[in-house]
């Protein structure tokens, strides 16, 4: 069950550490074969993903001055899908041929391609989006190219889902990292914070030439995992795949162990965290 909360703007929510220590410019897109990877699952991954609040869709929507989006990493199109749910025309463009295929299966547009070396043809758009995929860009290369195909006025939306899960569930998944990967750096449990993706995408913004000022925006929900939810889940994470089958296993098994322990399920407090800023 997902539920969408009224949105929160500006103010610092409680970081969790990343999950991976948030990256200086330019380092994780030199990463992108775990970018690469998630399309080996890719039905995993268009199910056990959670989408995005309706109320960040629509405020984007409505700050942008048309409604032709272009979504860089489309990925599987969870957030194609909501966006052309909210009235838009909307292109596609992923470097996976397997996620760009299970987008295309639900009727959307989806072109395969790195971002940065990607051919436009000379078409422009209201509003680039990238949810949960600008990190593994170029930040300059695709900072320019989403200049190139703005219109006036047009919108640059980086957006992330970050996970706020309670005390007693970071504390048990933390355990369970610390047991099963004990060479981490910080010691964490391997979700994602707001903060760090705030940091990420600030940073991309200030290399992106060609755009406004920056602006941050967070939007607060919650779902209910049960145990077989969140199992699913955590493969689809971008660390997953680079643990051996041994570590694999010995997440996985923990992770369960945990979520029985709180009676099979659990509510996570998520946050989905917007930097945005408008084509000069």
């Amino acid at each position: 069950m997902v539920e969408w909360a009224p949105a929160h703007y500006g103010g610092r929510m409680p970081t969790l550490p990343a999950e991976q220590p948030p990256p200086a410019p330019g380092e994780s897109h030199q990463q992108r074969q775990v970018a690469e990877s998630f399309g080996a699952s890719a039905d995993r991954y268009d199910r056990a993903r959670p989408g995005y609040p309706d109320a960040m869709v629509a405020r984007i929507v409505a700050a942008s001055p048309g409604p032709d989006v272009l979504d860089v990493g489309v990925g599987t199109g969870i957030a194609a899908r909501q966006f052309r749910a909210a009235g838009c025309r909307v292109l596609g463009v992923d470097p996976d041929p397997r996620m760009a295929g299970l987008a295309r299966q639900s009727g959307l547009d989806a072109e395969v391609a790195r971002f940065e070396d990607w051919d436009p043809a000379g078409r422009t758009f209201d509003v680039v989006i990238a949810g949960q995929s600008w990190h593994w860009v170029d930040p300059v290369a695709g900072g320019a190219r989403a200049a190139q195909v703005l219109r006036d006025g047009g919108r640059l939306a980086l957006f992330w889902n970050a996970y706020l899960p309670p005390d007693e569930v970071n504390q048990a998944f933390g355990a369970v990292y610390r047991r099963v990967l004990p060479d981490l750096p910080y010691g964490g449990n391997g979700l994602p914070g707001p903060d760090g993706y705030a940091v990420l995408g600030a940073r991309a913004l200030a290399q992106a030439a060609g755009f406004g000022p920056a602006e941050e925006w967070r939007f607060d929900w919650q779902r209910t995992f049960t145990r077989a939810a969140w199992l699913d889940l955590v493969p689809t994470m971008g660390g997953f795949s680079r643990m051996t089958p041994e570590q694999q296993d010995g997440l996985l098994t923990g992770m369960g162990a945990a979520v029985d322990s709180f009676g099979g399920s659990f509510t996570m407090t998520s946050a989905t965290v917007v930097l945005t800023a408008t084509r000069t």
